[in-house]
């Protein structure tokens, strides 16, 4: 049984969420394709200190959240929490809180399939792009399971309290025209198109002003939640306002040319 109990660790640890930082873009990928990449406590874990190195790291001003194989996420496997899913409902708070106030913008990529927990880590994201064989799902009324209340502020907050109650209270399953419809979808690309269209996103996201680019992501995200610290916020203005950043965007418009931003 121990050995058992060994390889399943072993195959858990195998398919780990990576972590990749290039320049100013840094890029998470889900690793379980098998599974539609079904997340387990290590995945948590590990997606929980890839946002810190993401955090300490001030180069990196844009976080690609992607996932191999078919499907973006499955959710998580609650089968494996004792208890059933309210500590599992704990986790996924904590991480999406804590993927919601990243630092950098946050962009995903859904491929496929998003279901259960998973969809309030995109909902977290700041953009979210997919296919036309993206689809969305909650079925946490169908199992009987009541959504944690961070979750459910999110979907409100993001999407407005007609479509959580869609999604939350029918349990069905919203095609990538209902997902473009309701706001889950930024974008719809086709398949073969995503990677380089988020690709691209991403690098337009990392070409602008970080002082004005990640304060405003902030703020704006704070203001949604009745969070805002006015002071703060003040402060953010005055130092994009006196910012070498600001001189060099005015040049850069006057000259018909790039900017190329320091963050300073």
């Amino acid at each position: 049984m121990a050995g058992a109990d060994s390889a399943v660790s072993l195959d858990i640890a195998a398919g780990l969420p990576s972590l990749a930082i290039d320049g100013h873009i840094a890029t998470i990928t889900l690793r379980r394709p098998k599974v539609a990449n079904r997340l387990e406590l290590e995945d948590l874990a590990a997606l929980g200190e890839h946002l810190a190195t993401v955090n300490a790291r001030d180069e990196v001003l844009v976080l690609r959240l992607q996932a191999e194989g078919r499907h973006f996420c499955s959710g998580f496997n609650i089968a494996r929490v004792d208890g059933g899913g309210e500590a599992a409902g704990a986790r996924f708070e904590a991480l999406a809180e804590a993927l919601e106030n990243a630092r950098p913008v946050t962009v995903a990529a859904i491929q496929g399939g998003i279901y259960g927990g998973a969809t309030d880590l995109a909902l977290a994201c700041d953009f979210r792009l997919g296919t036309p064989a993206s689809e969305w799902r909650v079925p946490a009324a169908r199992l009987g399971l009541h959504y944690y209340l961070g979750g459910l502020e999110r979907y409100v907050a993001r999407l407005g309290l007609q479509a959580a109650k869609r999604v939350m209270l029918t349990a069905e399953t919203f095609d990538a025209p209902a997902m473009l419809a309701t706001g889950m979808l930024d974008r719809v690309v086709p398949a073969a198109e995503l990677a380089y269209e988020v690709e691209a996103f991403c690098t337009q996201l990392a070409g602008l002003a970080p002082l004005a680019l990640l304060a405003m992501k902030k703020n704006l995200n704070r203001l949604a939640r009745g969070t805002l610290d006015v002071a703060e916020a003040a402060a953010d203005i005055a130092r994009a306002a006196a910012s070498e950043d600001l001189k060099e965007g005015a040049r850069a418009w006057a000259e018909k040319r790039p900017p190329v931003f320091q963050g300073r």
